[in-house]
């Protein structure tokens, strides 16, 4: 059941964190707004409150021991999927603080950038955040509160991966993988019972009706021989012509 709970509480802080870094790629570019810094906020926060519950989960089990052998190098495993996950919540947390910085939304100091993107990024963050509509508080001072308390956010963060290798003693070459490089992106399954639930951020495309694609290349085929076959006679007609005339 522990290990269970935990697989679970790490889905949801990886999903988040996901989620995250997709917002921050859209920070300084054409699709930057109020909006995507309000998301970006509430996002980091339920990030940052998915940790707490992680570390806290996960420490307790560690520091147990009574605990099997088999159990352990699973929870060692779950921790070490954890802390990467803390370190790139804090590359992330720092990029965001940088380009925000360098992009203001209230008092411009410079022209976004046209990366390409374009479009509102609502719906991840209201996936993130496990809710349908995202609602907005329209924060006139995010461009210097909400820097402040990142800057105060990323200390914390840093902190607390110290705390997290001072109290439990993981070596990260030691922990075996269970799953092959890339197993993940193989899978099927869904995320469960994670409380976030399905974060997609590029969306399936639609599978074709089995049969179609064949049907299609019949298809495809008859239109390729009945050109042919129009061109060979055209050739023919105008060779005769030719030959007539002259």
């Amino acid at each position: 059941m522990g290990k269970d709970e935990c697989k679970t509480m790490l889905d949801a802080l990886n999903k988040v964190t996901a989620c995250y870094r997709h917002l921050v790629i859209a920070l300084g570019s054409t699709s930057d707004s109020q909006n995507l810094r309000e998301e970006l906020k509430k996002t980091r926060k339920k990030a940052q409150e998915l940790a707490v519950a992680n570390r806290t989960k996960l420490t307790s089990l560690l520091k147990d021991k009574s605990i099997s052998k088999e159990d352990r190098a699973e929870y060692e495993r779950l921790w070490v999927l954890f802390s990467s996950s803390m370190e790139l919540l804090e590359v992330d947390m720092k990029r965001s603080l940088e380009i925000g910085q360098d992009f203001p939304i209230k008092v411009p100091t410079r022209h976004f950038i046209q990366t390409g993107m374009t479009g509102s990024t609502t719906t991840v963050a209201a996936r993130a955040m496990s809710v349908q509509n995202m609602k907005y508080e329209a924060d006139s001072n995010i461009d210097t509160v909400d820097l402040r308390e990142l800057q105060s956010e990323i200390t914390q963060v840093s902190q607390m991966m110290e705390e997290m290798e001072m109290k439990v003693q993981v070596a990260p070459w030691a922990v075996e993988a269970k799953q092959e490089a890339g197993a993940e992106l193989k899978s099927n399954m869904s995320v469960g019972n994670s409380s976030v639930g399905v974060i997609s951020i590029c969306e399936e495309e639609p599978k074709e009706e089995e049969g179609g694609g064949s049907r299609d290349s019949s298809i495809a085929s008859v239109c390729a021989v009945f050109v042919f076959v129009v061109i060979v006679a055209s050739a023919g007609i105008l060779g005769y012509l030719v030959v007539n005339m002259s």
